[in-house]
């Protein structure tokens, strides 16, 4: 059975998971945490619970969901992994913060691996996370969907309530839509991880999102 810790990080109050099992392995999804206090909380509950990281994944590649990757590449050896989609961001997080974040970025981050496709899996312990290519958000958007469990982390594409914006470089209003109603066609019991806010279920989202319907 899956175990999901949910840390609420940085000035955007992005949602960074850590996702295991009980064979100890486990995979941190959008690792924005920014200040040195965040990070080490992090750090500290995978030690604290034993866990050993074996992926960094990121559902796309805007700024305050990577913050944290250069922590996680120096403590584990990891690279954030990416869609190649959203590479422009990847590859220019300082450009990037100044021009979507206001803010200048005083520290580098990895440019990782830019390798997530559509129906890729993410082997983990005894899990599988399946790769939905989920753009709209951003061009290189994809969403981690556990069937097994019927989990689904969403990053900026599905919020409770809501979507992404769309107005970013990348976003397509038109993209997102498709994108939704894919989503939609997983089972309504589906719990929702959103990269920010609470979490929901596909069944909530269906009946009171007005961007969702089959």
């Amino acid at each position: 059975m899956l175990k999901i810790q949910t840390f609420e990080v940085n000035p955007l109050q992005e949602n960074c998971y850590v996702v295991s099992d009980e064979t100890k392995e486990c995979v941190i999804i959008d690792c924005g945490a920014l200040t040195e206090s965040e990070q080490d909380a992090i750090i500290a509950y995978i030690k604290k619970e034993g866990l050993t990281p074996v992926h960094n994944l990121g559902t796309h590649g805007h700024l305050d969901h990577h913050f944290g990757d250069a922590i996680i590449l120096a403590t584990y050896n990891l690279q954030p992994e990416v869609s190649e989609g959203d590479a422009v961001f990847m590859n220019n997080p300082k450009q990037a913060a100044a021009q979507m974040l206001g803010m200048e970025l005083g520290h580098d981050l990895p440019a990782g691996e830019l390798k997530l496709t559509e129906g890729q899996l993410i082997e983990f312990g005894s899990h599988t996370l399946k790769v939905m290519r989920t753009p709209g958000h951003s061009g290189g958007s994809v969403c981690f969907y556990c069937a097994e469990e019927e989990v689904l982390f969403t990053g900026d594409t599905l919020f409770k309530g809501s979507i992404g914006r769309t107005d970013f470089p990348g976003g397509s209003m038109f993209q997102i839509i498709s994108s939704l109603r894919e989503l939609a066609q997983l089972p309504d019991t589906t719990v929702v991880y959103p990269g920010h806010g609470p979490q929901t279920s596909i069944g909530f989202e269906l009946a009171h999102n007005p961007y969702m319907d089959r």
